[in-house]
C-alpha cells in the first residue's frame, strides 16, 4: 500500500505543472448539434461551488451581521461572529473607501453587483488553491480507475473563457449604467471625447477601441495572474515530491540531494502559497475597483464643472478682498 501511494504522488509530480492548472475533463456529450462537447470539467465544478459558497456565505454572514430585536439592547448591533466581522468590514470597505468616492450617489444601487463579483471571483481565486484536483487523481490512481478526475479542482480563474464571461458581464454593466446616466444621445457623444468635426471623425474609433479594451484588460489581467502564481506553485511542489522520490532510493547522495531539493522546495512554495492568497485577494479587488472606475467615467460632469467655477469665483473674490 505505501509502495502504491508513493508511486501514486510521484506519478502526479512528474506529469506537466501546467496540467495542475488547466481545465480537466470529466464527461463529453452532444449539445445544439455538437459533438463531443464537454458537457462537464473541472472548471464547471468548480464555478458551481464557487457559486453556491458566494451564496452559501454572503446569506449566511448577513444573518450574523443583520440587526437583532430590540430586546438584546446595544447588543443587537453587534455582528454574532468573527467571520462574519471580517466580511462586514471588506464590503465596509469596498463600499466607503473603494466605490463611494468614484460612484457617489449611485453607489447604493451597484453594490449588490460589486460585491457578488469580488467575492465570486475570491472564492473561485481560493479554490485554485486547494489541491482538489490533485486529491481526485490521487483516489483515481489507487483505484485503479477514472470515476473523479475532471469533476472538481484546478483554478477556473486560469481559464481565459471564465474570465472572458465575467469582463463580458462587467462590460455590460458599465455601458448600461452609462446610458442611463447619459442618456443614448450622451453615451454616443461621449464617443467623440468632446471634439468638434474634423477631430471628432478620429476620436469616435479610438473610443469605440477603448471601449472594447476595458473588458479586453479585465479578463487578461485576472487570468494571466492566476495562470502564472498557480503554475509556479505546482512547480515547487513537483520538486518538492521528486526530491522524496530521491529519498525512497537510500543511497547516501539520493538522501542528501533529495531531502535538500525536497526542504528547500517545501519551504518556497509555503512562502509562494501565502503570496498567492494575497495575489488572490488583490486580483479581486482589481478586477472590483477598475469596473467601478470604468462605471464612474461614463457620468455627467456637470457637477464637477460646477464646483470649479465655484472655488474659481471664490478664489477671484479672495483675491479682490
Amino acid at each position: 500500500m505505501l509502495d502504491s501511494l508513493i508511486s501514486a504522488h510521484l506519478t502526479l509530480a512528474s506529469s506537466n505543472p501546467v496540467d495542475h492548472v488547466v481545465n480537466q475533463h470529466f464527461m463529453s456529450g452532444d449539445l445544439f448539434g455538437l459533438k463531443g462537447v464537454w458537457v462537464w470539467s473541472a472548471h464547471v465544478g468548480n464555478l458551481l461551488l464557487a457559486g453556491f459558497l458566494t451564496i452559501a456565505v454572503l446569506w449566511w454572514a448577513s444573518s450574523k451581521i443583520a440587526t437583532g430585536p430590540a430586546s438584546q439592547g446595544a447588543e443587537r448591533y453587534v455582528t454574532k461572529s468573527r467571520f462574519a466581522h471580517m466580511i462586514e468590514v471588506i464590503c465596509l470597505y469596498l463600499r466607503d473607501q473603494t466605490v463611494r468616492p468614484l460612484l457617489g450617489s449611485r453607489t447604493d444601487k451597484f453594490m449588490p453587483f460589486l460585491w457578488s463579483i469580488f467575492f465570486f471571483i475570491l472564492i473561485n481565486n481560493l479554490l485554485g488553491l486547494v489541491p482538489i484536483a490533485d486529491a481526485l487523481h490521487l483516489v483515481d490512481k489507487l483505484s485503479g480507475g477514472h470515476h473523479l478526475s475532471g469533476f472538481l479542482g484546478t483554478t477556473a480563474t486560469q481559464n481565459i473563457f471564465v474570465t472572458a464571461a465575467l469582463a463580458i458581464i462587467a462590460a455590460i454593466v458599465i455601458n448600461l449604467a452609462g446610458i442611463r446616466e447619459l442618456g443614448v444621445g450622451g453615451y454616443l457623444s461621449h464617443l467623440t471625447a468632446g471634439t468638434k468635426l474634423p477631430v471628432s471623425l478620429l476620436m469616435i474609433p479610438i473610443e469605440i477601441v477603448g471601449t472594447v479594451i476595458k473588458p479586453v484588460a479585465l479578463a487578461l489581467r485576472l487570468f494571466a495572474n492566476m495562470t502564472a502564481g498557480h503554475i509556479l506553485v505546482a512547480v515547487l511542489f513537483m520538486f518538492a515530491v521528486q526530491g522524496l522520490g530521491m529519498l525512497v532510493k537510500a543511497t547516501f547522495g539520493g538522501v542528501v540531494l533529495g531531502g535538500t531539493i525536497s526542504l528547500v522546495s517545501v519551504v518556497a512554495a509555503i512562502a509562494i502559497y501565502f503570496l498567492e492568497l494575497f495575489v488572490a485577494l488583490l486580483q479581486a479587488f482589481v478586477f472590483t475597483f477598475l469596473t467601478t472606475v470604468f462605471i464612474s467615467q461614463l457620468a455627467h460632469h456637470d457637477d464637477h464643472g460646477h464646483d470649479g467655477a465655484h472655488g474659481h469665483e471664490h478664489a477671484h473674490a479672495h483675491q479682490h478682498a
